[in-house]
């Protein structure tokens, strides 16, 4: 399932924005699996792009072949640790992410609409910085990268931080417009973007902390075991469906909801504003990706509750297992 899901956003990347055939034009340029013949056919540099995606797309599936194999001694709860730990290193990457261009997209809108950026930094720099293309690619994108690092040292970020900077944000706004009767786009676009990070990117980890409201009174009368079956038929009829809905339905081509502002680095109507509107876009990918992940994790646990004997007493909580509990499960099943 997690392959198939990197699968697809890689598959995402390469054909929407490099250009690349992908597989299923492959396909059809040769007639294969009753497809139907493309009325153009690819050129020669197309099909060769064409063959290297379907080689990739086949290391990936043998590489998750082998992985499961070398990893068979592992128990679920093991599987669900690790997963669990992916899913939250993707959250802290977003969350140094949305952080760091927060604070720098703001400054330079600040420096732009006060007419101080162009002393700092030149006429022509200032004006390539006013195109969305120019801040998203030399600005923006470096910051993305640079979030990898941090997130990957620093794991103990949690989303009460990033909630003290929307209370802050907010509070300037306040304080600026009702005392100094001074308010710009781009103090508002900041409260949105960061506001728009805590509710998406903190879903994950809600599902964690068992945060999420259950509309069901029956549930809590449940043993161990049938909450790990009512569990376990949610994640894989109700959590993982719509996870995989947001994702194709958003990334199912170039003019899609997600794609769209992406591939185009939409901003918002106001010219000195935040340059951000297309990064909010991706915090939908990031919803779906984490939550599947996730969901996937809140699986593996449940079958290894379904498949373990022992008193109920003896298991430990999912939330027990993520957060690090060193007590030891029985038997966790495998």
């Amino acid at each position: 399932m997690v392959s198939s899901l990197f699968l697809y956003l890689i598959n995402n990347y390469l054909v929407f924005w490099q250009e690349m055939p992908g597989p299923f034009v492959l396909f059809s340029h040769y007639g294969w699996f009753g497809i139907e013949e493309l009325s153009a056919q690819l050129n020669g540099d197309q099909v060769t792009l064409g063959w290297s995606q379907a080689i990739i797309y086949l290391l990936v599936l043998l590489l998750s072949i082998v992985y499961v194999i070398k990893t068979s001694s592992r128990t679920l709860a093991q599987e669900s640790i690790r997963f669990a730990t992916l899913s939250a290193y993707i959250v802290r990457f977003s969350f140094w992410s949305v952080l760091l261009i927060g604070f720098v997209d703001m400054m330079i809108s600040f420096l732009r609409v006060e007419n101080i950026l162009e002393h700092i930094i030149g006429e022509w720099l200032t004006q390539q910085l006013g195109r969305p293309i120019f801040r998203g690619t030399y600005v923006h994108y470096p910051l993305v990268f640079a979030s990898l690092f941090i997130a990957a040292r620093l794991r103990n970020v949690t989303f009460t931080w990033l909630a003290l900077m929307c209370v802050l944000a907010e509070f300037l706004i306040v304080i600026t417009r009702f005392v100094f009767s001074y308010e710009q786009a781009y103090m508002g676009d900041l409260v949105r973007f960061w506001y728009a990070a805590l509710f998406l990117f903190a879903s994950a980890h809600t599902l964690v902390e068992e945060g999420h409201v259950r509309v069901d009174v029956l549930y809590t009368g449940f043993n161990r075991r049938k909450k790990a079956l009512f569990d376990s038929i949610g994640c894989l009829l109700l959590g993982m469906p719509i996870c995989w809905v947001i994702l194709m339905h958003g990334m199912g081509g170039r003019g899609n909801s997600i794609n769209s502002p992406l591939l185009s680095f939409e901003v918002s109507q106001s010219g000195y504003g935040m340059y951000v509107k297309y990064i909010m876009a991706a915090f939908l990918i990031v919803f779906a990706v984490t939550m599947l992940i996730q969901f996937v994790s809140y699986l593996l646990y449940n079958i290894g509750q379904l498949t373990s004997h022992g008193k109920d007493e003896e298991h430990l909580t999912y939330q027990q297992l993520i957060s690090g509990d060193k007590t030891v499960i029985s038997d966790g099943g495998h």
